[in-house]
């Protein structure tokens, strides 16, 4: 192999994303590659203040450490620091691409500096009882809405706060995704970052699932629930879509009146960090809430433990007779 200093930096970032499309990444997950990457080289090609040279003219021989650091300074400037870590994983997943194509002759992104990112802390439901509360009110039908579905409703919320599943895993589900021999069942998950996943589902969540399943024999015929057939679908009978499931989880929210509950920003979300810390609250280990939730890391899963632990000992502290004992103890110690 050899060095092709001359290739533009527009060529290659379209082979490295067509490379990257046969791992079957999501959609969102492509376009945040892509904008990573193209305001990053844009950056680069206006380095000298003049008109950006268009990237398809841009050499990659002039993508040296120095000029990404100065790059990499000025994207991260206004922006939160997840942001640059992600861009920064983006840029040297491109460059081991160029090395193993005989591009470059190495990656300079180590000589680039990368911000800590802290752990997400989790943001499950709040109140004791609120998982609860929201399946009884979405299992009810609601004579307000159109065209009432709380078989479909439930068994999306089922698969949300007792598998913790992902937004884009539930949308990839198909009706042939829920396997198993009775009191063995279990959802077969394509995973983020295409790792697979299988995750015990109990008979409460079989139930539902067959319930919903019968519903939509009924609303749209035996043909839609074939086993390729996509698991969750709108009341047309069409594969639901990004925004609508958000906006079918919302809706659940406001027909139970738990919106006050729903930590900012979660929205789907809150039912998978809700499903993870009960895990941990009963006893789960953070390997086992790994493998349950499909993370990368082992540091992701022991948020929730850590988590628990805090929330553990602040109920420990708030008990009355501790703090009679530590008046007590005081009161010695003064003497």
């Amino acid at each position: 192999m050899h060095d092709k200093p001359d290739e533009p930096v527009g060529r290659l970032i379209e082979e490295f994303l067509t490379a990257r499309a046969t791992r079957k990444p999501s959609p969102h997950t492509l376009a945040a590659y892509r904008r990573d990457l193209t305001t990053v080289a844009t950056l680069v090609a206006a380095d000298d203040g003049t008109t950006p040279l268009p990237l398809d003219r841009l050499p990659v021989s002039a993508l040296s450490p120095r000029v990404m650091r100065a790059a990499f300074a000025r994207f991260a400037a206004p922006r939160a620091a997840a942001s640059v870590h992600r861009a920064w994983s983006t840029w040297n997943s491109f460059f081991t691409f160029l090395v193993a194509e005989g591009v470059v002759p190495g990656n300079p992104m180590p000589a680039v500096g990368r911000p800590r990112t802290p752990l997400h802390q989790p943001k499950p439901l709040r109140g004791e009882d609120t998982p609860e509360e929201l399946l009884a009110a979405v299992a009810r039908e609601d004579g307000r809405q159109r065209d009432p579905w709380p078989e479909r409703d439930l068994a999306v919320l089922a698969l949300a706060l007792c598998a913790g599943l992902r937004l884009s895993e539930l949308l990839a589900l198909r009706v042939a995704s829920v396997a198993g021999r009775p009191g063995e069942r279990r959802v077969d998950v394509a995973g983020k970052g295409g790792r697979p996943r299988t995750v015990p589902i109990e008979a409460g969540v079989d139930r539902v699932l067959a319930d919903y399943l019968d519903s939509r024999r009924r609303r749209f015929g035996a043909r839609s629930v074939r086993p390729d057939s996509p698991l969750l679908v709108d009341r047309r009978g069409e594969p639901l879509r990004r925004g609508g499931l958000q906006y079918l989880v919302e809706s659940c929210y406001r027909r139970a009146g738990i919106g006050d509950r729903v930590p900012r920003g979660a929205r789907l979300h809150a039912l998978r960090h809700t499903f993870a810390t009960r895990l941990a609250e009963d006893g789960a280990s953070a390997a086992e809430i790994m493998r349950l939730l499909g993370h990368a890391s082992l540091a992701s899963s022991q948020t929730y433990i850590e988590v628990t632990a805090g929330q553990q000992r602040a109920a420990v502290a708030s008990n009355r007779t501790n703090r009679a004992l530590a008046g007590l103890v005081g009161r010695r110690e003064v003497g």
